[in-house]
């Protein structure tokens, strides 16, 4: 493959819109990039042009675009690379960037975010059935995942008797 793959780190220019297109959704979304370059002589940073490009997001990716990118988000983008042309209403020629995502993120640099996970298809972590002759069962990784206490990044559930000794902790701190 000979395909041109970029990384920008950048701000959201506008909320991605979501189209379907046959049987997938496409988010779309304008990205601006800014370079910042230090001046050692006079010690400040300078900005530098403004470059936009156009980003499309599809199926799965898009959708979690659209649910979660909003204007002014930072981000990170990395996907293919291509450069497009063509005459506008006035006559004059314009060359576009775009970007076909194959992964979009806050960039957390500049902020905190938080993870919801998509909810696993059925389907995609099926078991096959067992084939005749075998007589262990097969392990199902979906009753393993959705085991509480499975999952690293879990909240845990406190109950009421685990919070009373620390409130009482802060109270006794406190006076």
């Amino acid at each position: 493959m000979n395909d041109s793959t970029i990384t920008l780190r950048g701000y959201v220019g506008a909320d991605p819109v979501v189209r379907s297109v046959g049987d997938s959704s496409v988010a779309n979304f304008r990205m601006a990039c800014t370079p910042r370059k230090f001046n050692r002589a006079t010690g400040e940073w300078s900005d530098g042009v403004t470059q936009w490009f156009t980003v499309s997001a599809w199926r799965q990716l898009g959708e979690n675009v659209g649910r979660s990118l909003r204007k002014g988000d930072p981000v990170v983008v990395h996907g293919r690379l291509t450069a497009r042309s063509y005459v506008n209403k006035d006559g004059l020629e314009v060359n576009t960037f775009e970007v076909e995502a194959n992964v979009v993120g806050h960039d957390l640099n500049r902020g905190m975010s938080s993870l919801s996970r998509n909810p696993r298809s059925l389907a995609a972590v099926a078991v096959p059935p067992p084939e005749h002759g075998d007589e262990e069962p097969q392990h199902d990784p979906i009753s393993d995942w959705r085991a509480p206490g499975a999952d690293p990044w879990e909240q845990k559930q406190t109950s009421a008797e685990e919070t009373a000794p620390a409130e009482e902790t802060e109270a006794s701190a406190a006076a």
